[in-house]
């Protein structure tokens, strides 16, 4: 929507004293004032202004990366570790372009951005001018909003609203597309608190207390409960995860997380099941199968967790928490619809419960937990240890181990594929906003730039991207950008030398089929990050792996581990496409199970 549209209602704020600028110093003005204080970019014709200005204040950190791609990865790796409003700034036509999978990738996973793209001037736009494209068009299916500025009178406005936008309701992407005549001229700068606001955009964060009155009661007489809990509850802050674990044990319910949930409520907790989903854990996803109420919050019953849709949770009372109203009834009919923020439904849910006195059947409760253990009992993470040749399940255990006696903070991000599985499941995460990963889109080359992000928003914090071989050279140009900034990150490559989610599917599913899966041209990890300055490390059997996990997390430099894992190891549990959640795939080495028992 082009930011000199006029809405027909709009909140206008008391007028101040207005300064006169450039549209450039506008921008600039503010990101300083929506409390930005760390942009990623690159640059180019159409953006020159933007970037004249922000050589001529030391308030905002530029990130310069190697590709526009990361630069928005970049800017989702800081907003996820922090909560704040990730930036980027590219220039126009291929600038934006090459940002288009970062902003789907952000509003799948429902990550608060701020885009700023160069334009060509007003006069050239529709002429098929250098280096012009239709940025609005393009990026209207990937953005939770977009604007083209086409008076810098309405800049300002528009920069605070989509600040506003990016992070209210469901968080995501916005881009704000400026042309370059419009950077270059004078106007009137407003601030935050006087800018227009279009009020249209009221997303609904107060929940329903009769909807959430009936959501209680049911969950008092569940006898088979279940919370299913996802990314929303991260993306509403640490005091939703906080309130999260007091209602999970307040009721002793069991609890579950999707990928983008990991960290919401702490692994090591009894009550946690693991992950769900595709590759979750066997009694994770058969609690979701055989619950009589199951709870989320925060998650949008996707197709990675669901399975086939007519299969799942069929016997189950559904009450459904997302402050996203489209999410509501779009893949899985709900019983009890609430549309609210996280944060204020869960605090809510506890008020009413603890004012009724309501208890969970504990006789109901005991006889569901005795079942649940014996899922747990089926060690579906199991795999069969190998004193010579290094398993990657093995790799990110002792990886884990060193993370867990390491006083820093720690956090992780992933690149896409079995790797990204294995860390899910290996990699215990107990606080929010640690573990960074693409989860709708499933993006190669996320995890380098996003580590990126990460260690720029936490510089003293121990930050890590567990990668494939295949994943990290979609964007290893980013190792420049580490070394530029002098950024420590590291770099975990399981190399197995194949596409190893693509391979284990063409195997499991295709008659083992291998049809372009296998790297046979691969770079020496090792020899490449030194040429780029860092260090490089390599395990190629068992004994040598903990020496160089030692040596990775005690030097205070860019790091890259080249771990030569077993090759055709494959990643269970998996839920086949269209199948449901109790007709997983099961390692060999989880042990026996009676279905009888159950």
């Amino acid at each position: 929507m082009e930011a000199t549209q006029k809405q027909d209602k709009t909140t206008t704020k008391p007028k101040a004293e207005t300064k006169e600028m450039s549209g450039a110093e506008m921008v600039i003005e503010a990101l300083i004032e929506q409390g930005v204080d760390t942009i990623f970019g690159y640059p180019g014709g159409a953006v020159l202004p933007i970037y004249d200005a922000l050589f001529q204040q030391d308030k905002i950190k530029h990130v310069l990366v190697r590709q526009e791609g990361g630069a928005l990865h970049a800017a989702e790796g800081y907003a996820r570790s922090t909560g704040k409003v990730g930036c980027a700034l590219v220039t126009s036509g291929p600038g934006a372009t090459n940002a288009v999978t970062g902003l789907a990738d952000a509003l799948l996973d429902s990550i608060p951005l701020v885009c700023i793209t160069g334009q060509v001037p007003t006069f050239l736009i529709g002429t098929d001018a250098f280096q012009e494209a239709d940025t609005i068009g393009i990026t209207r299916p990937c953005t939770k909003h977009n604007f083209l500025v086409k008076d810098q009178n309405d800049l300002a406005s528009a920069m605070h609203e989509s600040f506003h936008i990016a992070r209210s309701g469901r968080p995501g992407p916005v881009v704000i597309d400026i042309p370059k005549d419009i950077q270059f001229a004078q106007g009137k700068y407003v601030s935050k608190d006087e800018a227009i606001m279009h009020s249209h955009y009221k997303p609904e964060t107060d929940p329903d207390m009769k909807a959430i009155e009936e959501a209680v009661e049911l969950m008092a007489n569940a006898k088979c409960p279940v919370f299913y809990t996802g990314g929303g509850i991260i993306n509403a802050g640490e005091e939703a995860s906080t309130l999260l674990r007091e209602l999970v044990r307040e009721t002793g319910f069991p609890i579950t997380s999707t990928l983008m949930g990991l960290g919401c409520y702490p692994a090591k907790d009894k009550q946690w099941l693991g992950m769900l989903g595709m590759h979750g854990t066997f009694e994770a996803n058969w609690a979701m199968h055989d619950c009589d109420v199951m709870i989320c919050i925060g998650a949008r019953f996707d197709d990675r967790v669901t399975g086939m849709t007519s299969k799942f949770s069929p016997d189950s009372k559904k009450i459904h928490v997302d402050i996203d109203a489209s999410s509501i009834n779009k893949n899985i009919n709900i019983d009890i619809p609430i549309v609210a923020d996280a944060k204020k439904t869960m605090e809510a849910m506890l008020n009413v419960w603890r004012a009724k006195k309501y208890k969970a059947d504990q006789k109901a409760l005991k006889s569901w937990w005795d079942r649940i253990e014996i899922w747990r009992a089926k060690n579906c993470l199991a795999y069969k240890m190998d004193d010579k040749i290094i398993k990657p399940q093995y790799a990110l255990e002792r990886l884990a181990h060193y993370m867990e006696q390491d006083k820093r903070e720690c956090y992780v991000t992933t690149e896409v594929g079995q790797h990204q599985m294995w860390a899910a499941q290996f990699l215990p995460f107990n606080e929010p906003n640690r573990f960074m990963t693409s989860g709708g889109l499933g993006t190669m080359g996320y995890g380098l730039p996003a580590a990126i992000g990460v260690q720029m928003a936490h510089p003293d914090a121990f930050v890590v991207d567990v990668a494939g071989e295949a994943s990290i050279q979609m964007n290893i140009q980013e190792l420049a950008t580490a070394i530029q900034y002098r950024l420590p990150v590291k770099v975990f490559i399981l190399n197995n030398e194949w596409m190893g989610m693509v391979r284990q599917w063409q195997e499991l599913l295709h008659g083992e089929r291998y049809s372009e899966t296998y790297s046979e041209a691969l770079p020496d990890f090792v020899k490449l990050v030194e040429a780029y300055g860092g260090v490089g490390l390599r395990a190629t059997c068992v004994d040598e792996l903990d020496d160089v996990i030692e040596e990775m997390m005690n030097n205070d430099r860019l790091t890259v581990v080249d771990v030569m894992v077993a090759k055709t190891e494959n990643c269970f549990p998996m839920i086949p496409s269209g199948k449901a959640h109790n007709e997983m795939i099961l390692s060999p080495d989880a042990s026996a199970f009676d279905k009888s028992l159950v």
